[in-house]
């Protein structure tokens, strides 16, 4: 199929050079990059498993997680409302 297709400056140099150390042709060098990158868009993104470190908390003496209005009082002051 031919068409026509614009290429940035950078990467239609890039590709020139590539053709030139390959010893092909320019269109063989772009028609196997583009299959290269389709193939690689098309995958799904390969994600790392997310992982939470856990922390002691250290809350001070008086402090207690269970009612968490009071603790917020606590900490902010009554007047922070």
């Amino acid at each position: 199929m031919r068409t026509t297709l614009t290429l940035d400056d950078d990467v239609a140099d890039k590709t020139r050079a590539l053709a030139a150390r390959m010893h092909k042709p320019f269109k063989t060098v772009v028609n196997q990059a583009l299959r290269l990158g389709l193939e690689q868009v098309e995958k799904p993104a390969r994600q790392r498993r997310y992982r939470t470190k856990p922390h002691a908390l250290r809350l001070r003496k008086g402090h207690n997680l269970d009612n968490i209005q009071e603790l917020l009082a606590q900490v902010e002051g009554e007047d922070f409302r």
